[in-house]
C-alpha cells in the first residue's frame, strides 16, 4: 500500500470515529497508533467516559468483528476461549468458538475477572492463538484486545499480573471532555451518532496493509540508540524496582513507527519516541515502595529519564 492511500484511509477512520466521540482527538490518535502497531491497549478510567463507545467505533470503522466480554468473578476461561462439545450425531467433539475469535475484543473491567480467567488471555495476546483441549486455534487477523478497568474501585477486583501488563502495548486514559465538548454532548445527545450506527470506511485487508507499511517505516540507528538508552535508563533509575523489559523496547519501536506514519512520515524522529513513551512504558515500571511513599510516580520518573538522555541531532532518512 502506498503512503498516500494509507493516510487517506487513516483519516477516514479518524473522522468516522470522531463523529460519535466528542473532544477526544488525542485519544483517537493513540487508539489508531495501537491499531497500526498491531498491539493491545489497557484503558483505565472511571465509568461513563466513553471507553466502550471508542472501541466499538474503531471496530465499526474498519468493518471488523467486535465482541465484548463483561468480566466478573464467575467468568471461566472457556467463556473467553471457547469450548469443545460432544455431538452425538457427529460422534465427535466440535469446537464452539468463544468471543475471543474477533478482530476487536473488548474485555470490560478486566480486573474483575479472576487470575485464572485473566491468564486465558495471555496466550492470545502474545501468540495470537488459543489452545483448547490440546488443539490450537488461530485468531483472526488483525486481532486487538482492548481492556478497561476502573482506577478507583478495588473491592472485588484482581490486580493484573506484571506478565499481563507487559503484554499491553499501551495504557491510556480517556479522561473527562473539555467544557465545550461536554456542552455539545449534552445539547446534541439526541442527535449524536452512536457507534452502532457507524458504517465501515475501511476493511480488514486495508488494516493489514497499513500495518505492513508501518513495519517498513525507517528507524535510524541514532534514534534506535536513543530509544535503547531510554529503556535502559528506566532500569537504572534509583526509584525503579523493575524497569522496562526488552519486550517494552520492541513495543516502543513499533509505536514510534506507527505514530510517525500517522504524522505522514516514513521515518521516525526522536519526538515520536518521546510522544509515545509515557503510554508504552508507564504501566511497565514498578517503583520501589519507599519511592512511592515519597510520592514518586511512573510518569515523573519517565520525565526525569527523558530529560537525562541526550536527543540525537542528525540522522539519515
Amino acid at each position: 500500500m502506498e503512503q498516500q492511500q494509507a493516510m487517506q484511509l487513516l483519516e477516514l477512520i479518524r473522522n468516522n470515529m470522531e463523529s460519535c466521540i466528542f473532544g477526544k482527538k488525542e485519544e483517537v490518535t493513540w487508539i489508531l497508533t495501537a491499531l497500526v502497531a498491531g498491539g493491545h491497549v489497557l484503558i483505565e478510567d472511571v465509568p461513563g467516559t466513553g471507553k466502550t463507545q471508542l472501541v466499538k467505533a474503531l471496530a465499526r470503522s474498519i468493518g471488523g468483528t467486535f465482541h465484548r466480554i463483561q468480566c466478573n468473578p464467575d467468568l471461566l476461561p472457556t467463556d473467553i476461549t471457547g469450548v469443545s462439545i460432544y455431538h452425538p450425531k457427529e460422534e465427535q467433539f466440535l469446537f464452539r468458538p468463544g468471543p475471543i475469535m474477533a478482530n476487536i475484543l473488548l474485555a470490560d473491567e478486566i480486573n474483575r475477572a479472576t487470575t485464572k480467567s485473566q491468564s486465558a488471555l495471555l496466550e492470545a495476546m502474545e501468540e495470537r492463538h488459543v489452545s483448547v483441549d490440546g488443539v490450537t486455534y488461530s485468531l483472526p487477523k488483525p486481532f486487538a484486545l482492548f481492556a478497561t478497568q476502573n482506577p478507583i474501585e478495588f473491592e472485588g477486583t484482581y490486580s493484573l499480573p506484571e506478565a499481563q501488563l507487559d503484554r499491553f502495548l499501551m495504557k491510556i486514559s480517556i479522561g473527562y471532555p473539555d467544557e465545550a465538548s461536554e456542552r455539545k454532548l449534552i445539547l446534541e445527545k439526541a442527535a449524536a451518532r452512536s457507534a452502532d450506527s457507524l458504517s465501515a470506511v475501511a476493511d480488514i485487508e486495508d488494516v493489514l496493509a497499513i500495518q505492513q507499511l508501518a513495519e517498513s517505516v525507517h528507524l535510524d540507528g541514532s534514534v534506535a540508540d536513543y530509544l535503547l538508552a531510554l529503556i535502559r535508563g528506566t532500569r537504572r533509575h534509583p526509584a525503579v524496582l523493575l524497569g522496562a523489559s526488552p519486550r517494552a523496547g520492541v513495543a516502543l519501536a513499533s509505536c514510534a513507527r506507527a505514530y510517525a506514519l500517522l504524522q505522514r512520515r516514513l521515518f521516525v524522529l526522536p519526538d515520536d519516541v518521546k510522544a509515545v513513551a509515557p503510554l508504552v512504558l508507564g504501566h511497565r515500571l514498578h517503583l520501589r515502595s519507599e519511592a512511592r511513599m515519597h510520592g514518586a510516580a511512573a510518569a515523573t520518573v519517565l520525565q526525569e529519564v527523558l530529560r537525562q538522555i541526550q536527543v540525537p541531532v542528525g540522522m539519515e532518512r
